[in-house]
């Protein structure tokens, strides 16, 4: 088939990538001409899909990139991926809603339109499906629309794209047939449910249940710090129940394009639509919002027992990607780690080897490599992301004094750093 997959981010790329692996035309489009440059040559930046994987499909002539609207015309399957941010807090579908009106002006009878952008309850039937109609000047039993929410996992190598269910939605039978059978030939297992409002509300439940049960760990770290109780311990231990137990870990905040936006839509739509808080996810996101700050408080009494001050001291960020073993650095809280030390007079430096393209981040902070010299220079190391890639030997046998937030340091018996744990 002709397959459109618009936006070729984390999301869009490794769909359209598999789609072309099993025989489909695909065109991957995007706004940015930067991207489709990059992705004309057979340079992959998305580390789920290497460049080499890339290559082949491009020279297979299978898939092709492109910021021309008018090559879209004739798809039979076209998939929304683009990013749906909040703004002050609202959900924003600009994104999603200029992406439907483009291919809108190229919907025909027959053809299949999927939204996998994540966003609340109601969004294909109530926003998507009128400005497909609208625009095409079809009826909605003309053409085929659905749901099916995204489970991109960077960097997961058990669950790539292929393993992990594909949940999918039609607005009517044949729609859920239609959008069933091209993810089938994708992905080992589809999980079918009634309606587009079920499967967006399958994607919030997933992220919401991550969302307030890191916040739950989180300040009970912050809690057991004050009792003097070794909270990565006592999660180790409750781990070994082999029923009733899910194991979550405290950090320095949550990060990515999921966990501090998805439980926000939400909350919003159930503000919006009962004129009820959604009270848990209220105290999730105050929570985990609050985490970077609780890391510089301790930063800031470590120091002070130190006698020193955080002004113009020189404190080393190990890792600036949200999750190990990743570059993506999309809202991380490491990003307003530094912000913060640097706004109470600190020399901030940031190793991260994945990390190698700009980020949002304060110009002030300075970008090194976790060299044994750069690491002997700081007065404070703080690991923030816990990369495998750095070398935690040299990091203890050279650091006078860590913050380890990833409780990644334990097991390593090597040096004499004075360790402090989350």
């Amino acid at each position: 088939m002709h397959v459109v997959v618009a936006g070729q981010g984390y999301v869009g790329l490794p769909l359209a990538v598999r789609a072309a692996e099993a025989g489909h035309h695909v065109i991957g489009y995007d706004v940015d001409p930067h991207r489709v440059q990059q992705l004309a040559t057979g340079r992959s930046y998305v580390e789920d899909v290497p460049s080499p994987r890339l290559r082949a499909v491009l020279e297979s002539g299978t898939y092709s990139a492109t910021t021309a609207a008018d090559e879209l015309a004739g798809y039979d399957i076209a998939v929304i991926t683009v990013p749906t941010p909040l703004r002050d807090g609202v959900p924003d579908l600009t994104y999603v809603e200029a992406c439907a009106r483009t291919l809108a002006d190229h919907l025909r009878p027959g053809a299949t339109v999927i939204l996998e952008s994540t966003t609340y309850p109601g969004t294909t039937e109530e926003v998507v499906l009128p400005i497909l109609e609208k625009t095409s000047g079809l009826a909605g039993t003309d053409f085929r629309l659905g749901f099916s929410p995204e489970r991109i996992d960077p960097g997961n190598k058990a669950w790539p794209f292929e393993k992990t269910p594909k949940v999918v939605s039609g607005v009517d039978a044949a729609s859920l047939d239609a959008i069933k059978s091209f993810y089938d030939g994708l992905v080992e297992t589809t999980v079918p449910v009634s309606s587009p409002k079920v499967a967006e509300l399958t994607k919030l439940l997933e992220n919401t249940f991550r969302h307030v049960n890191i916040a739950l760990v989180n300040e009970m770290a912050i809690l057991c710090h004050e009792l003097g109780v070794n909270v990565w311990e006592a999660i180790t231990a409750a781990s070994s129940k082999p029923f009733g137990f899910m194991r979550f870990s405290p950090g320095p905040g949550v990060g990515g394009h999921c966990l501090p936006i998805d439980p926000s839509y939400l909350s919003w739509r159930v503000e919006r639509a009962l004129g009820q808080s959604f009270r848990f996810v209220e105290l999730a996101n105050d929570i985990n919002a609050h985490m970077p700050d609780y890391v510089v408080r301790r930063l800031v009494k470590a120091l002070n027992e130190r006698s020193m001050a955080v002004r113009g001291s020189r404190i080393l960020l190990l890792g600036l990607a949200y999750k190990a073993d990743t570059a993506d650095a999309r809202e991380s809280p490491s990003t307003r780690v530094a912000e913060l030390l640097l706004d109470l007079g600190a020399e901030v430096r940031g190793a991260d080897p994945h990390v190698v393209d700009d980020i949002r981040a304060d110009p002030r902070l300075i970008r090194v490599v976790a060299t044994a010299e750069e690491v002997a220079a700081a007065d404070v190391v703080v690991l923030l992301t816990d990369h495998t890639t750095f070398d935690y030997g040299t990091i203890l046998e050279h650091a006078p004094y860590v913050l380890d937030c990833r409780n990644r340091l334990a097991d390593v018996n090597v040096g004499l750093a004075d360790i402090d744990l989350l």
